[in-house]
């Protein structure tokens, strides 16, 4: 098949010679000359090589009558995709060179290199043949060269891949200080480092945590529950009242015992030891019976019934037997606690004791069991009961030993109500003696008396004094008088001791009305003083030393107040015959301010 003629080019009129680039596949050329059949960058080949080429200028021209020849390329003619690339030669006669970029081989993928910098071309000159035809020289194959665009991107992206497996695998960095990552954002350098630097610097770290520390504690403590206000006593705790300790007339035999409720003793004579008290041993039944059924003011408290036993004890107040009884009780009668304890203690009757211990506990056994652990209990550790209503010899005690249960007695309001009585009516009807003649014009209490051929005359006494607006109680005892008439005896010794105490007695005004006594602490820091709402007296006898306190009224303490509420009392002495006056506010308590919330600790 003929070629199809070139287009028609004007030859310059040098005829210069220009180059002809054609890429031939390598190994294709001989080394004696190249073969210009070989297809050019025929599909699949994997390396080109570019060769030059100069033809004639003769043979550029086309002729017509010649057929091409495989594997021959002809004068003025050339491959088909070398002449469709090729630019259609001038008409001056001037050759253009025509060239074909060899195909470059892509990069292995297993093994990507570094990207190299391309070579320079390298320019084989050509050779005109004797036949017109231009041959080129073998060129030692040269290795592909990737793409310096592909390369530096096959690089990269295996950079890249390295870059992050590194740092997934490597752990995180601290955190730098403030002032150096603001160096990086602006890519300034810090600063040296300085001690001036280092203080600025942990200042602006530091400075806005104190401060919200600072802020989280104010709430804290502006929230915090206030403590409890809490009476404070500024006054002395004690007051001591002049002069020697006075001298009582005390009985010239057996021993005697002398206390005033709340304040002490006054003093004793004789030997303290056990002895025999007879009836005296009634003021325990009653004190057992009246603590475990107390009677309210009034009343005549539980009904009792009377056994056989009581009725044919009752009997027994004879010449033969000699024991006082109530005889006017008789079987399936009842009798009230208010007029059993007045038949125990105003005619002493033994029956009617027999017959609470068996009320009250079962049997006598049990009753006087009780009886000796209640003495226990009141540190009488010389006293030992065998019968409730010491009939028996066996039961024994001592006078300081009774003063101890007898100011136990003097707070029971309702015994005193009934020892205090020159006489009893029972429910019969019949009137009974009180064999305390104490009683009645010589202001005695009570309490109880006993008398018996052994154990001589012996009396429990309790009596008062009226000093200011208190009643200062007493209690005596007096044990182990034989003169005759024994209860005679006992009852002047008894008197004589108890005027003698009464006659020392006095009263001394410990604080005024209006004095600061103390004051109302409110936990934190503040202070309210608190006085005294009347004139407070001690009562007392000369060196006797007596206590004072400050406490509240038994409520709970106002965080705010006006002045002159009542917040507490002010107390002299112990016991039943104690001293008390309020306290109140001198100025307004008012509620702990901001600053006190804010600075308090604990």
């Amino acid at each position: 098949m003929a070629a199809k003629p070139s287009a028609p080019v004007d030859e310059p009129a040098d005829s210069e010679r220009t180059a002809v680039f054609r890429a031939v596949k390598p190994g294709a050329a001989k080394p004696e000359a190249a073969k210009p059949s070989a297809p050019a960058g025929g599909a699949g080949d994997s390396e080109r090589t570019a060769v030059f080429r100069v033809p004639k200028v003769d043979a550029l021209k086309p002729d017509a009558g010649q057929k091409s020849k495989p594997g021959a390329v002809k004068p003025g003619s050339a491959s088909p995709s070398a002449s469709a690339q090729a630019p259609a030669p001038a008409e001056d006669g001037e050759r253009t060179a025509v060239f074909r970029a060899p195909k470059p081989e892509a990069p292995a993928p297993e093994a990507p290199e570094a990207p190299k910098a391309p070579k320079a071309s390298t320019f084989v000159p050509l050779r005109t043949d004797g036949d017109g035809t231009t041959e080129a020289k073998p060129k030692p194959p040269v290795p592909p060269t990737p793409s310096v665009s592909a390369a530096a991107s096959t690089a990269t992206e295996r950079l890249d891949r390295s870059d992050r497996s590194e740092r997934t695998t490597q752990q995180p960095l601290p955190p730098k200080p403030p002032l150096d990552m603001l160096a990086d954002l602006t890519n300034n350098p810090p600063p040296p480092p300085s001690p001036l630097r280092t203080a600025v610097r942990r200042f602006k770290i530091y400075a806005p945590l104190v401060v919200l520390l600072g802020i989280i504690l104010a709430v804290v403590q502006l929230v915090r529950p206030l403590p409890e206000p809490k009476l404070v006593m500024t006054a002395k705790s004690s007051y001591t009242f002049e002069g020697a300790m006075p001298q009582l007339p005390w009985p010239s035999e057996g021993q005697a015992y002398m206390a005033a409720a709340g304040l002490g003793t006054l003093g004793q004579s004789g030997e303290q030891k056990p002895v025999p008290i007879a009836s005296v041993t009634k003021s325990m039944t009653a004190y057992i019976i009246l603590r475990d059924h107390p009677i309210k003011k009034g009343e005549q408290g539980a009904m009792i019934d009377v056994d056989k036993t009581a009725e044919t004890e009752g009997k027994k107040n004879d010449s033969v037997n000699n024991e006082s009884t109530l005889d006017t009780v008789k079987e399936g009668d009842k009798i009230s606690e208010y007029d059993a304890i007045a038949a125990l203690m105003i005619p002493s009757a033994n029956n009617i004791a027999r017959l609470l211990a068996r009320w009250d506990a079962g049997s006598q056994e049990a009753f006087v069991k009780k009886m000796n652990d209640t003495a226990k209990e009141l540190g009488m550790t010389n006293t030992t009961y065998t019968d409730p209503s010491g009939l028996d010899a066996t039961t024994v005690s001592t006078a300081e030993d009774q003063v101890k249960l007898g100011l136990k007695l003097v707070e029971i309001e309702t015994l005193l109500d009934i020892t205090k009585k020159p006489n009893w009516v029972d429910p019969s009807g019949k009137s009974w003696r009180n064999w305390n003649g104490l009683t009645g014009p010589s202001g005695a209490l009570g309490i109880k008396t006993g008398t018996t051929t052994k154990a001589g005359g012996n009396l429990l006494f309790a009596a008062q004094k009226k000093i200011g607006n208190t009643n200062q109680l007493i209690v005596g005892a007096v044990l182990g008088q034989h003169k005759p008439s024994i209860i005679d005896t006992v009852l002047a010794a008894s008197k004589q001791l108890m005027v003698g105490t009464q006659k020392a007695l006095d009263g001394a005004t410990v604080v005024k009305k209006g004095d600061v006594v103390g004051y109302v602490d409110d936990g934190l820091g503040g202070r309210t003083p608190v006085v005294a709402t009347a004139d407070v007296q001690a009562i007392g006898w000369a060196s006797l030393t007596v206590t004072v306190k400050l406490a509240d009224g038994g409520g709970a303490m106002p965080q705010t107040a006006t002045a002159g509420t009542e917040v507490g009392v002010l107390t002299v002495g112990e016991g039943a015959s104690q001293v008390k006056v309020p306290v109140a506010l001198k100025s307004d308590l008012a509620s702990p301010g901001i600053g006190s919330k804010l600075t308090r600790i604990g």
